[in-house]
C-alpha cells in the first residue's frame, strides 16, 4: 500500500518578497525577521491556507554570510528563536495537525560544494539548532551538496532527539534518468549514507523538476520502504557549477505554473516519493494544486 501524502510548504524568500516584506542582499530571506516579522506570519499562514501538512522555519538565511559575523554573533540565537517561534504559533493555531521544520542551511552558500567548509558549520549551525529547538517537530537540513555536510548535521542534532530529514540538491540539467549531487557523489551513496546515519527521512531540493524523478528511484532502490522519500524542487533555470552563491534573485520559469508543477509531482508521486512540497519560486498556490485547496483532487 502506497504511504499517505505529507505536503510541505514552499519557498519562503521568494514569497517574502513578492508580498512586500522588506528584503535585500546581504541579508535576503532574514530582513523580514529583523524589520517586519508580520510577513514571516502572514507566509507561513499562506501555506497553512494552501493545504500544508509541514511548514519550515524561516532560518535558511540566518548564517554570517548573510547577517554578517558580527550580527550573527551578537543576534543569530535571537533571530533563530524568533523563527522557530513564528513558525510554531502558525502550527499551533493551524485547527489542524501542522509540523514545523526546523530549517538548517548550508553555511558557505547554496550549490557549491567547494564552499563547504565544515569547522565554519560545526561554529554555526549550534547557534540555530539551540535558537530553534524549543519549536520545532523535526530538524530539515537543507541544499546539501555534499555526503560530509549531511553527517555533520546528524552529529549536531543528535543531543536534541528530534527526527532529522536530509535533503541534498543535484546537479542540473542532467539527461533523463540520471541524477547526482552537486559534489558529483551519486544519490546511491546518499541514500545508503542517510540511513546509516539514522535519518528519519530522505529528500531533494532546489533543483530542476527535471533531474527529481531519477533520484526519487534510485534512492527508492536502495530503501525501499524503509524511510520516506521527498521532493521539494525549485522553479530556476540550470545553476552553473561555479554559480556565485546565495549572490541574488535567479529569474523564475514561466513554465512551472501550479498545474505544470502538479504535473511533475504526480510523477514523483508515482516513483515512490512520500513527502512532496516547492522550493524556490514555488508559492502558495502551487501547494494549493498538490493539496487540492484550489478546487482540485488532492494529489496522491
Amino acid at each position: 500500500m502506497t504511504a499517505p501524502l505529507l505536503i510541505l510548504d514552499g519557498g519562503t524568500g521568494r514569497e517574502l518578497a513578492r508580498r512586500g516584506a522588506p528584503f535585500r542582499q546581504p541579508e535576503w530571506s532574514a530582513l523580514a525577521l529583523l524589520e517586519g516579522p508580520d510577513y514571516v506570519t502572514a507566509v507561513h499562514r499562506a501555506y497553512v491556507a494552501a493545504g500544508a501538512d509541514v511548514i519550515t522555519t524561516n532560518s535558511y538565511a540566518l548564517v554570517p554570510f548573510h547577517l554578517g559575523p558580527a550580527r550573527f554573533a551578537a543576534r543569530g540565537a535571537e533571530l533563530a528563536a524568533l523563527a522557530g517561534q513564528l513558525a510554531r504559533a502558525v502550527a499551533d493555531d493551524a485547527g489542524r495537525p501542522v509540523r514545523v521544520a526546523g530549517s538548517l542551511p548550508p553555511v558557505g552558500g547554496s550549490y557549491r560544494p567547494d564552499l563547504i567548509d565544515l569547522a565554519q558549520a560545526r561554529a554555526v549551525l549550534p547557534v540555530l539548532i539551540a535558537g530553534l529547538a524549543p519549536h520545532v517537530d523535526h530538524w530539515q537540513a537543507e541544499t546539501l551538496s555534499a555526503l560530509a555536510e549531511a553527517r555533520l548535521v546528524a552529529e549536531l542534532v543528535a543531543p536534541t532527539g528530534r527526527p532529522l530529514w536530509l535533503s541534498f540538491t543535484l546537479e542540473d540539467g542532467l539527461h533523463a534518468g540520471a541524477a547526482r549531487l552537486r559534489s558529483g557523489e551519486s544519490v546511491t551513496a546518499a541514500a545508503t549514507e542517510v540511513r546509516a546515519l539514522g535519518a528519519a527521512a530522505l529528500l531533494f531540493n532546489c533543483s530542476q523538476p527535471e533531474v527529481m524523478g531519477a533520484a526519487v528511484a534510485a534512492a527508492r532502490a536502495v530503501l525501499g520502504d524503509a524511510l520516506p522519500i521527498g521532493v521539494y524542487a525549485n522553479a530556476f533555470p540550470p545553476m552553473a557549477a561555479d554559480a556565485e552563491a546565495n549572490a541574488g534573485l535567479d529569474p523564475i520559469r514561466t513554465d512551472l505554473t501550479p498545474a505544470g508543477y502538479r504535473a511533475f509531482a504526480a510523477a514523483w508521486r508515482s516513483a515512490g516519493a512520500t513527502i512532496i512540497g516547492g522550493c524556490c519560486g514555488i508559492g502558495p498556490e502551487h501547494i494549493a494544486a498538490l493539496a487540492g485547496t484550489d478546487g482540485s483532487d488532492r494529489l496522491g
